[in-house]
Order: C-alpha cells, then sequence, then structure tokens
C-alpha cells in the first residue's frame, strides 16, 4: 500500500512539473526573452529549485511560498527564475513590473504582489544556496556546434538553431532531462545530432556528423548514438 502510495505521488509530481515547465516556456514566450535567458531559467527553475523541494533545503522553510508549496507559488518561482535569468543576461533587464503585469494574467488562483516577487526572489535563491553560475547549460554548447557545423559543411546551414531549441523544450516538457544521465556537452551534441536526422533531407545528410560530433566534443560516438535514439524515441512520441 506505502509503494502505491509513492508511485501515485511520483505521478502527481510528474505531472505538476511538466505543467510547470510548460508555465515558464508559455511565460518565456509571452515575455519575448532570448534563448540563453529561457534556458538558463529552465536550469535554474526545474533542474535545480523543483528537485530541491523535496530534499533537507527545504525542510523546515518558513515562507509561506513553500509551506504549503501550492501550485501557484510555484508558477511565482518559475517567473521569478526567468526574471533573475533576464537580470544576469539582459541589459537593460525586464522589470519586476512586467512579471507582475504577466502573473495577472496567467496564475489564476492567487494575486501576487511586487513584494511577493522580491520575496520568491530571495526564497529562490537561498534555495540554491545563491549558486546561480550557469555557463554549463547545454544551449550554450549546441549553439556553439551550429556556429561550427556551418564553417565546416554547406548542410550544416540548413540545420537551424530552432529545431534543437524545439527538441531541448521537448525533453524539458516531458520531464526526461536528468534521466539521460550525461553532461551538458554530450547532450547539447546529442541534440545536434539528433536534430540533423530529422531536419536534414536524406539525399544531403552524407556528411559525418557523427565522426564530426565526436571529434569536436571528445565525447564518445557509441555514448552519442545511444543517447540520440533516447531522444527520437521522445520525439516520435510527442
Amino acid at each position: 500500500m506505502h509503494r502505491e502510495g509513492s508511485r501515485m505521488k511520483e505521478e502527481v509530481c510528474s505531472c505538476l512539473r511538466a505543467r510547470l515547465v510548460e508555465f515558464l516556456i508559455q511565460s518565456a514566450q509571452d515575455l519575448q526573452v532570448s534563448p540563453i535567458v529561457k534556458y538558463s531559467a529552465l536550469s535554474l527553475f526545474a533542474d535545480r529549485f523543483y528537485p530541491a523541494l523535496t530534499g533537507e533545503e527545504t525542510k523546515d522553510a518558513k515562507s509561506w511560498l513553500l509551506r504549503p508549496l501550492r501550485e501557484s507559488n510555484l508558477q511565482l518561482f518559475a517567473l521569478v527564475a526567468i526574471w533573475i535569468s533576464s537580470k544576469i543576461h539582459d541589459s537593460p533587464s525586464l522589470s519586476v513590473k512586467s512579471f507582475k503585469s504577466l502573473a495577472d494574467i496567467t496564475i489564476k488562483e492567487q494575486h501576487f504582489t511586487t513584494k511577493d516577487f522580491l520575496e520568491a526572489e530571495l526564497v529562490l535563491m537561498q534555495v540554491l544556496k545563491f549558486e546561480i553560475g550557469m555557463l554549463s547549460i547545454p544551449f550554450r554548447f549546441f549553439e556553439d556546434l551550429l556556429t561550427k557545423f556551418s564553417e565546416v559543411a554547406r548542410v550544416g546551414k540548413q540545420l537551424s538553431l530552432e529545431a534543437c531549441m524545439d527538441i531541448m523544450d521537448l525533453i524539458y516538457e516531458k520531464g526526461e532531462i536528468s534521466s539521460f544521465n550525461c553532461s551538458s556537452h554530450h547532450l547539447a551534441a546529442s541534440i545536434v545530432v539528433a536534430a540533423y536526422a530529422i531536419t536534414v533531407p536524406l539525399q544531403k545528410s552524407e556528411f559525418p556528423i557523427l565522426v564530426w560530433v565526436k571529434f569536436v566534443t571528445s565525447c564518445r560516438e557509441e555514448d552519442i548514438v545511444d543517447t540520440v535514439k533516447n531522444i527520437l524515441m521522445h520525439v516520435f512520441e510527442a
């Protein structure tokens, strides 16, 4: 009975996480932020903050934003992750007023004030122990790989950044980002190969993409192949 209860709890958490990731991605689109801001926010929220909520970091949390933990509160934290990311990457950064205006429209269950945004920012930073470095997110690496690819092969210009981002979004939305259990370099390389397999016409796909990616990233070819298979499985299941 206990095992069944744990399984149901995991399924609820998985569904909630998917809704929150979708909310963050849609909010990033509504705010028209750059890709680096969106993926940095996803890294902060989905990769680090949300998983930490079941750990010791929040066990004795005093903030009303964490106890009880409502979906509307988590939506607020998703917006705050974008706000922090904008502060890091944009000049000037988006104002808190723009986030509050969006929250007034998109968060139906609760009304948040500007003060709530400031408190949520502090809480999120405390949960992350003020470690917000995002130099190693996969987006940085597959963006760099695409630039290099377009320089060495004509067919590289047919492989778009948007295709790679669509795959990245799908992986986040399906909650599988942590299951790959590989480095950001490895995941980025695999995303580029998967996007190449999907978007480049067969008659133009003679470029040895696997060999090139292996050379550029020093990742093992067989490991990339396994990850690409996993990615394509998720893409075609969507």
